[in-house]
């Protein structure tokens, strides 16, 4: 990969493309820092804390929605947008049809998929908002001073500073969409993806500086030393087993014919069907959590303090205090990623258009009939192929629950703040990206050489 950027950047115009991304990138981890007027972001972070779902948005957002800054709401409510519209798009014709109308086509998916950004950003920092304001005494504790030293009545306080919060967090989410689609407009490509990957390892970074300071303080004694060497062990090992079973894939031979039209001879020539074992990549685990977190941000946002919030907490919530409400939750949650995976592998790979366009070129499987065996033999093996990933996915998903539980229990430490940074989808993620990444600046320098040799 390092030789991949050290030759992209004798190339002037994927060098300019590679400067304009990190730009854009920087003006993303500046707007991270923006505060928001009139906000107690130690109040806020402390409120944050208390939801597992909003400490997963924050490390995504690089601990911008825990310092209550503009880009708090970060890149997510543009993810889950496009989640929603893809799903849409395979059961309403009209958005099938405009997604097989080309390019037309797929600038107003782009459009509708904007609209629904904002719907989505209004109702989660509306969310957001109310669950704060059920955490503490009011959200004006919150903004403006509020209370007997605030200027304006605590009633006036609550509407104005919701009100304040739901346009200025609407407005850093679409803000960070635009700088998404630049990226991928005038930088390297993949912006939405970039954005998310800073994001993660600013969170990681965070966390491994204030480790660093606990170290050399020396208030904590070798403790944070064996925390970052544990650390560092862990992420290697998993970043290579995510790299190893990222890369791999399926081969499935077909042989092609000899055909004679007119004069010429085709055909007579073998290759090959990839097959990915982790095809879907990280979405199979980002629909999961999403769905699986619904109850307690339903719970939370309409029923605060309630009993029946309390008992979502407890039956049903990673961070329940009872054993069998982590269980519950984990058996839910593996089952989602398993429905998910063979969801999303049956949108990316049609065995039955694969058998008709093998068979229309006069291709074979060997030792399989063309037509219905052969859409039969594919099915067959992506099911299995399927099955392995969406196990794979699921021990990714709980290693690092497993083992926060299992250090804990021993009593090593009771500090968990390093196993929880690249939890769940944030290992897929970076990896994902980073190897994406690669491969784009690879096309590019392709395109390049292809480019100079016709001149």
């Amino acid at each position: 990969m390092f030789e991949t950027i050290k030759n992209c950047f004798k190339v002037k115009e994927i060098r300019k493309k590679i400067w304009i991304t990190l730009l854009l990138l920087l003006v993303f981890r500046i707007g991270c820092y923006i505060p928001v007027p009139g906000i107690d972001s130690t109040v806020f972070g402390d409120a944050i804390e208390q939801y597992s779902f909003l400490e997963l948005m924050s490390s995504i957002t690089g601990s911008s929605l825990s310092n209550a800054t503009l880009f708090a709401l970060g890149i997510s409510p543009y993810i889950n947008a496009s989640i929603i519209i893809q799903l849409l798009t395979v059961g309403i014709p009209a958005l099938e049809r405009l997604s097989r109308e080309g390019e037309e086509g797929r600038r107003k998916i782009a459009q509708i998929t904007r609209y629904v950004t904002i719907a989505l950003a209004i109702a989660q920092a509306i969310g957001i908002i109310v669950n704060i304001a059920a955490g503490e005494d009011a959200i004006n504790t919150v903004m403006f001073g509020g209370g007997a030293s605030g200027i304006i009545s605590d009633e006036a306080a609550t509407w104005i500073a919701g009100v304040f919060l739901v346009v200025v967090y609407t407005a850093g989410a679409m803000l960070v969409m635009f700088i998404g689609e630049r990226i991928t407009e005038y930088g390297v490509g993949n912006g939405i993806s970039l954005i998310i990957f800073v994001g993660i390892i600013s969170t990681a970074g965070i966390a491994i500086v204030e480790k660093f300071a606990e170290l050399f303080s020396g208030e904590h004694g070798l403790e944070p030393l064996w925390l970052l060497i544990g650390f560092v062990v862990l992420t290697l090992l998993e970043f290579t087993a995510i790299v190893a079973v990222d890369l791999s894939e399926r081969r499935i031979p077909v042989q092609y014919a000899k055909q004679v039209k007119g004069r010429k001879m085709y055909g007579g020539q073998s290759t090959v069907i990839p097959i990915r074992i982790a095809g879907g990549g990280v979405m199979p685990l980002i629909f999961a959590f999403a769905l699986i977190s619904f109850p307690g941000m339903l719970a939370s946002l309409f029923w605060p303090g309630s009993g029946f919030e309390q008992g979502v907490t407890n039956w049903f919530s990673g961070s329940s205090p009872y054993w069998y409400g982590q269980l519950i939750y984990m058996v839910v949650l593996c089952l989602l990623i398993f429905a998910f995976a063979f969801f999303y592998s049956s949108m990316q790979f049609n065995p039955e258009d694969v058998s008709k366009t093998i068979q229309q070129n006069g291709g074979f499987i060997q030792g399989i009939r063309p037509g219905k065996p052969t859409a039969e033999y594919l099915k067959r093996i992506s099911n299995r192929i399927t099955l392995f990933g969406a196990i794979y996915l699921s021990l990714v998903a709980f290693i690092p629950s497993i083992l926060s539980m299992i250090v804990v229990s021993l009593n090593i430490t009771s500090d968990t703040s390093l196993l929880s940074v690249f939890s769940t989808t944030g290992i897929l993620i970076v990896v994902s990206v980073a190897l994406e990444l690669e491969k784009q600046l690879q096309s590019q320098l392709m395109m390049k050489n292809y480019k100079g040799f016709l001149k």
